[in-house]
Order: structure tokens, then sequence, then C-alpha cells
């Protein structure tokens, strides 16, 4: 039996005690069966979906490798997606807290070069970000990756999915040879095969079955006409009522109609996909995330890196047609020892796909009638909070507890009433509860944050 306690690998005291102190207390299969590999400086491929905890595993891997005292690009993480990386970075810095002076960088496309030259003229320790943006700094110079010692290649699925195979194979070419290289990918197909045989040297290969758990997650397919798929949706969504549910299409032109049609309906809706400029990407993302918005309609490829712990339900407009994605799917919903419901719509065209699912799962999913969902006479639930968008952010050096204090301080507000701050580079958005809000803008548009007046709109 592998051991499971942080304590039984070769990791600094510091390291231990800001572990626990981060509540780590036990690995999970992918941390336990990737660090020891890892930790002893070999190239690692490690298959595991979304929420594995895969992200701790080469944080500490990554931040156990580095010499603090360097003022070099000793680490290189590249995700496929601007919001996986802020992820990732949001994650390395918790887990970097037991070294001084760690300096992690990200550098992602969506944001003006400018700042992000500066960043890297006065040096960084760990650089994450997405090909495209790397690979534009590494022809400018401004990027030296002759120092590295460990390349991540996260969700490298996903970045071949999206074309940037060629993006890759450049910046592996300008790292340094005497690395080592993790590749993390939740599926294996051919093309991850034989980018890994370029990439990595003897590597360890460790997979963590996608395996739904039953116990957690609800699973129900709805039989339905394909004509008739939003007006299906919009009776799932009056039957269950969950106050965040994640609605998964195929394309993004359905992603926005249907987006637009439970609007038009009534419903808190809003759509992400690759045709958003990244600051609407950042604002849909943090307003779903605070509960202002109750439904989010995504691809498969613009939900990698959102991570919401408390999904009330999924939703797949269409079936996909690989198993393996389904499962990814299903498995964002019933984390935390939460309930989860994961309801998909089959038309009979679909059968063959809803088959394969089932062969895969190992078990039958439960058929279920749209005609024996009650439908409730009240409107659409109501988003339980809103998002105020303050026009400042870290680099007015805007931190959460200024945003806090304001409105706990000189607003007068119970601190009951905030819910998540997210703080960008240039703007910052902050939960309120619904009754609160109106207080809250006016409080906070009248009074000074970190010295100075902000713009602060209201997104409900």
């Amino acid at each position: 039996m592998i051991p499971t306690a942080f304590a039984t690998l070769p990791l600094k005291k510091s390291m231990l005690k800001n572990l626990s102190s981060l509540g780590y207390s036990e690995m999970t299969p992918i941390q336990a069966h990737s660090l020891p590999p890892i930790l002893a400086g070999t190239d690692v491929i490690a298959q595991a979906k979304t929420g594995s905890g895969k992200t701790a595993a080469f944080g500490i891997g990554l931040l156990s490798r580095l010499v603090a005292t360097r003022f070099c690009v000793q680490g290189l993480v590249l995700c496929p997606t601007r919001e996986l990386a802020d992820q990732v970075t949001k994650e390395l810095r918790r887990l970097a807290r037991f070294t001084d002076n760690v300096k992690i960088l990200t550098l992602c496309g969506g944001v003006p070069f400018g700042p992000q030259f500066g960043s890297l003229e006065h040096g960084a320790h760990i650089v994450v970000g997405t090909p495209g943006r790397i690979l534009d700094h590494l022809r400018r110079g401004s990027l030296d990756l002759t120092s590295l010692r460990m390349l991540v290649l996260d969700e490298a699925d996903r970045m071949l999915d999206m074309g940037f195979q060629e993006d890759l194979a450049t910046i592996v070419a300008a790292a340094s040879g005497n690395r080592q290289t993790l590749l993390f990918s939740a599926t294996y197909p051919e093309s991850i095969a034989a980018m890994s045989a370029t990439v990595l040297q003897q590597p360890v290969t460790v997979k963590v079955e996608a395996v739904h758990d039953g116990r957690q997650i609800e699973q129900l397919f709805f039989m339905v006409e394909s004509g008739k798929r939003i007006a299906a949706v919009a009776r799932i969504l009056g039957h269950y009522r969950s106050e965040s549910t994640l609605v998964f299409c195929n394309t993004k032109k359905e992603c926005q109609e249907v987006a637009d049609a439970l609007t038009l309906r009534g419903f808190s809706a809003l759509a992400i996909h690759g045709d958003l400029e990244q600051r609407e990407r950042d604002q849909v993302l943090a307003r779903f995330a605070n509960k202002s918005v109750s439904i989010l309609v995504a691809t498969d490829v613009a939900a990698r890196g959102i991570d919401i712990k408390e999904l009330g339900a999924v939703i797949n407009y269409e079936l996909t047609r690989d198993p393996e994605v389904h499962i990814h799917r299903i498995g964002r919903t019933g984390r935390a020892g939460e309930q989860g419901l994961a309801l998909s719509l089959v038309t009979a065209a679909e059968s063959r796909r809803a088959a394969v699912i089932e062969d895969y799962l190992g078990e039958s999913v439960p058929r279920a009638d749209l005609d024996t969902l009650t439908m409730p006479s009240s409107a659409p639930l109501e988003a339980p909070m809103v998002t105020l968008c303050i026009d400042g952010g870290r680099k007015n050096k805007v931190r959460p507890g200024d945003i806090l204090g304001a409105l706990t301080g000189e607003a007068g507000i119970a601190g009951s009433e905030v819910g998540k701050i997210n703080v960008f580079d240039f703007h910052t958005y902050v939960a309120i509860r619904r009754a609160s809000a109106k207080l809250a803008l006016a409080r906070l548009s009248a009074n000074k944050i970190k010295g100075r007046f902000f713009k602060i709109r209201k997104f409900s």
C-alpha cells in the first residue's frame, strides 16, 4: 500500500508545516503516485482529471527543486487557458508561503506586454503561462529558459486540441536540455504519446482512473427531441433550481445561442467560449464563481480551469462523443462531500453515444421523463449575489483586504454579506449579497480605496 501522509516524503519541515496549515493532511491518489518520482528528479507522465490534486503534485515538486537565491526562471508551467494559468498561479503562491522571496509570474495573452516586460526584468523564479504568450516573449528576447530546472505541461491534451503543437515544440527547443519534464493530461490520445516521446526522457507513467462516484453524483439521461433542447434545459432548471449550474455545449455557436435563449426566458445565464475578449472571460468567470450568475454555458475547452467547489448541477446540452470527456464534465459537481446532479439530454440519434458512455461507466444510467418534472409558478431562481467591478487591481496595489476593510469599515456592511473577491492586474470583482449591493456600491463609490477613488460598476 502506498503511503499517503505528506510527512513520508523527503520535504523540508517548512514545506510540511505550510501544507498542514493549508489543510493538506493526506495525499490524493495522483499525489501519492507521482510525487516520489517527481521528487527523485524523474520525468513523469501523469493522467488525472481536473480536481484530482495535480496542481499541488507538480507545485510541491517544482518548489522543492527551486534555488531561491538564484534570480532566473527555473520553473515553467504551460497551460491551455488563462483561467487555468491564473488558478495554477494562485495555488503555487499558496504552496510557496514557506519560502521567502519566491517570485511567481503569470504570462498570458489578452493583456499588454509592457507590465510583463517590467516584471521579467525584475526577475522571476517560476513562470506560468499560455503557449502563445510564452512564445512571444521568447521571440522578443524577454524570456530566457536556458536555466530551466523543471518544465510542466498542464492539461497537455487540451493544448494539442487547441492547436498549440508547433508552439510547444518551439518552447521545448528553447528550454534547457538539463531539465525535468512533467506532463499532466486528463486523456492520453495518440498525439500525447507522440509528443511525450520527443519531450520526455525515460518517463515514469502514472495513471489515476477517472472514476464516477455514483454516491456523490446522481446521473440521469433525459430523452428529448432534437428541436426541443432549449425547452428541456429550461424545464430542468426550473424544476431543480440549483444556485450554480454548468451547461456544456459542443460548439461555441451553441454556447452563445443557449445562453441568450435562457436569458430571454428569465434565467440568469452567461456564456464562455473562445470568441470572448480576455477581460470578458475574466468577468464571466468571476460573476459565476461569485454566484451572481446562476448558469454558465461553456464548451469543454473554455471550461478548463473553472474550479467551482459548490457546483450544484451539470447539464449536458448535447452528449460528447468521448466518454472520458463525459466523466470529466460530470465530475465537476458532487465535490467536497456535497451531492451533485449530472443531467444529460439524449436524442434518438445519440443513443449510440449514450451506450458508449454507459459501457465506459460499467453501469446503466437511469432514463428520466421530462414530463415528470414540476414547473414552479414562481419566476426563475434569482442569483443570491451581485458582483461589483472596481477599476483598480494588483497594479494599483489593491488587495482583497483593502476591499473588505472598505466595505466592513466605512461602509458598515457585515462581513457575512461579502463573498469572493477576485483581484486581477487592472480590475477587481467583489461579490455582495443582493440585499446589500446598493449600499455597497454607494459607499465604495463615495470613499477612497488605497488613498484614491476608483470607478465602481454593478453586474446583477
